[in-house]
């Protein structure tokens, strides 16, 4: 809310209220029609945060720019857990940054999405039968949130 001003050091409250960009995706806020210029933060816990700029061009840079330091930085996620259950689990994010080079990490996230396309399209291939209800549904619903999103 204050305006940022370098030689004051950052004390342990804005720490506590800052907003990681690891594994986050800025983007329009099309759903929201309030303001003008608004752009939406998802974060890795899938938090989301409005932020209005003073432009449509400015917008975008930020847009740009968030999601060029999500992409650089974040490390490749966890494999998810594993457990008996037939129940979908997001993979873990971890937040530390990552140890590849930009070509690598470049690479990765080519390999990711190749990978995830393949998922989604085999995961919508299979709905739930639609006789069914509750469990099944919310977590084929889940699952196909998270690979749409990613």
């Amino acid at each position: 809310q204050d305006e940022y001003k370098p030689e004051k050091a950052l004390s342990g409250e804005d720490l506590k209220n800052a907003v990681s960009v690891h594994h986050a995706l800025a983007s329009k806020a099309t759903d929201y029609e309030k303001k003008p210029n608004v752009l939406k933060l998802k974060t890795a816990d899938w938090r989301v945060l409005l932020f209005q700029a003073q432009s449509q061009e400015e917008m975008q840079t930020w847009i740009n720019k968030i999601n060029c330091v999500a992409a650089v930085f974040s490390a490749p996620p966890f494999p998810a857990a594993i457990g008996s259950q037939k129940k979908f689990s997001r993979p873990l994010l971890p937040a530390t940054t990552t140890k590849l080079s930009q070509d690598e990490q470049l690479k990765s996230h080519e390999a990711k999405l190749k990978q995830i396309s393949t998922e989604l399209a085999e995961h919508r291939s299979y709905p739930p039968d639609k006789k069914l209800k509750g469990k099944e549904v919310d977590d084929y619903k889940l699952k196909d949130h998270y690979l749409e999103f990613e």
